[in-house]
This record gives structure tokens, C-alpha cells and sequence, in this order.
């Protein structure tokens, strides 16, 4: 069989994968020697190894140094021993490793997010109440509610430190068209979202999954632990539920407990149940939009 068409088969639990993967968490080959170590051709590897993980190796690496600084600064830890003991072997490192996707510096992020720019507005959904914030780079929160002073204390504990900007969205230019696409969303219209997830790594490659997730279809929490290679992480899949800051657009309602019974709900459970019957109905009766994500 060629080689690049068994790339494209499932991939099972290699543990030659499993074992670069750990020489990954501990310490920074180069591809040509992990390759070397696990005794696997490097083009092979790196394909192998991004259909296993979602990530390629130099990828993964980074996505780990870049977790381990997050936690260091979260922690307290002096920004410059932080960066050094992540691996950054020079403060420019943490930038050209891409370690940029803090979306702000190691310092402000040590300081709750200090500095970082934060625009924000309300809009009526189909859903009810809808908070949307965004940064630069797309949106970063989307919080459903029926008291506007309680949505707005959930952003500012998510970010506590941030610059908060309430602005009237029908004048923003970027904002706008944001918010009218999370409404669009919200009243069961697919469409792209550009959104702003900052999460480890293991967290980006859940929440990726449940956006491949089709409308009115779900998936189990230990289904998307077996589908990332990681058939124990289960619990650990909730919890990236549980951390999914932007509703319905990143759809971890289509996630329920393996016994069929729904699971939790960050924005409660009578909702989750709406979407998915809502979704159930629409897929049934326009059998096309059944898979689209």
C-alpha cells in the first residue's frame, strides 16, 4: 500500500508515535532525531504524527513550551525565569517559537491579561441575551444570559486585568459584523466565526473536534477522547467543555455522556437540551444541513 494513502487510515494507538510524543514532552529534538529515536523515516513521521495528534511534531512542541509558560506566569514566576524554564532560549524566542498566540506579552498575561484591549457589546438572539467580546484577532467570549450586570461580571472575571471596552456595535465597525454572525449562529444559521481560543494545547484540539461536529448529531465525551488518540481522557474532554468560553459557536452542547444522558452544561442544562432538540428538528427536516459544521 502507498505510503501516503496508509497516512490517511485511522491511526491506532503506534507506539513509535507515542514514544515521540514523549520524547517531545521531554526535551526539543530536532525531527531528523526523533525520527532517528522512534525508527521512522522523518516524512513519515511528521505525517504520522500530525494525523494522530492534529498537531506536527514542531507544533506540538511549541504548543507544549508555550503551556508550560502560561502556567509559570499564572503561577507568580519572574517573566524572565518563566521564559528560560519553558524552554525560550532567549526572550525574542518566545515570539518567533509562537508563543505570540498569548495574544499579548508574557508580562501582561502575568498581570490578568494587563493591556490587553477588550471591545465588547450586548445583542438579542434567538437564544436570548448574548454578550460578545473580541480582541484583535476575533472573538474571545460569548456569554448567554437575561441579566446584562451578570453577563458583564462574567467577562470582567474572565478578565480581570484586561482594558474593557462597552461599545455600541451598529458604530464598530469590527464589532458588527461579529456580533451579527454569533446572532446568525444562535438562531441555528450556519456560517464562519472568527474566533480567538487561547487554551492548551490538548484544549484547541477538543474544541476543534466539536466544531466538526454536524448539526444535530452528537458525540460522547469518551468518543472525542478515542478520536484525539487519548481513549482515557474523558474527564479531561469535559473539562475543555467546561472551559469553552464562546457558546454555541464552539457547539460543546452536540458533546453528552455515554449512557446517552445530556452531561453538563456551562450555560445550563434546559439550554443545551433546546439546542440539541432544535438542531435535531432542523437536521430532520433539511437532511442536507446534517453535515454542516
Amino acid at each position: 500500500m502507498d505510503k501516503r494513502s496508509d497516512d490517511k487510515q485511522p491511526q491506532r494507538a503506534d507506539p513509535r508515535l507515542e514514544r515521540a510524543r514523549a520524547l517531545l514532552d521531554g526535551g526539543e529534538p530536532t525531527l531528523a532525531e526523533l525520527a532517528a529515536a522512534v525508527g521512522i523515516s522523518a516524512g513519515h513521521l511528521q505525517r504520522r504524527f500530525s494525523a494522530r495528534f492534529g498537531l506536527s511534531p514542531a507544533q506540538y512542541l511549541a504548543q507544549r513550551k508555550l503551556g508550560a509558560l502560561k502556567s509559570a506566569l499564572r503561577d507568580g514566576r519572574d517573566v524572565s525565569a518563566a521564559l528560560y524554564d519553558a524552554g525560550y532560549g532567549s526572550p525574542s524566542r518566545v515570539y518567533q517559537d509562537g508563543a505570540a498566540k498569548l495574544g499579548m506579552t508574557p508580562a501582561s498575561f502575568r498581570a490578568g491579561g494587563a493591556g490587553e484591549a477588550i471591545r465588547w457589546s450586548l445583542v438579542e438572539t434567538a437564544l436570548g441575551t448574548a454578550l460578545v467580546a473580541t480582541t484583535q484577532r476575533g472573538i474571545c467570549m460569548v456569554e448567554l444570559g437575561d441579566d446584562a450586570a451578570a453577563l458583564e461580571a462574567k467577562l470582567r472575571g474572565e478578565f480581570p486585568r484586561a482594558q474593557l471596552q462597552r461599545v455600541d456595535a451598529g458604530r464598530d465597525q469590527f464589532l458588527a459584523p461579529r456580533l451579527r454572525a454569533v446572532a446568525a449562529r444562535l438562531a441555528g444559521r450556519q456560517g464562519e466565526v472568527a474566533v480567538d481560543l487561547l487554551g492548551s494545547a490538548f484544549q484547541k484540539k477538543v474544541w476543534d473536534a466539536l466544531m466538526k461536529i454536524p448539526p444535530g448529531q452528537t458525540r460522547s465525551y469518551a468518543q472525542i477522547a478515542t478520536e484525539l488518540g487519548q481513549p482515557n481522557a474523558a474527564r479531561a474532554v469535559a473539562s475543555a467543555c467546561a472551559r469553552n468560553r464562546v457558546a454555541v459557536v464552539v457547539p460543546c452542547h452536540r458533546v453528552i455522556r455515554g449512557d446517552g444522558s445530556p452531561g453538563g452544561y456551562r450555560w445550563g442544562l434546559p439550554l443545551k437540551q433546546r439546542l440539541l432538540r432544535r438542531e435535531a428538528a432542523q437536521a430532520s427536516a433539511d437532511p442536507s444541513r446534517a453535515g454542516d459544521a
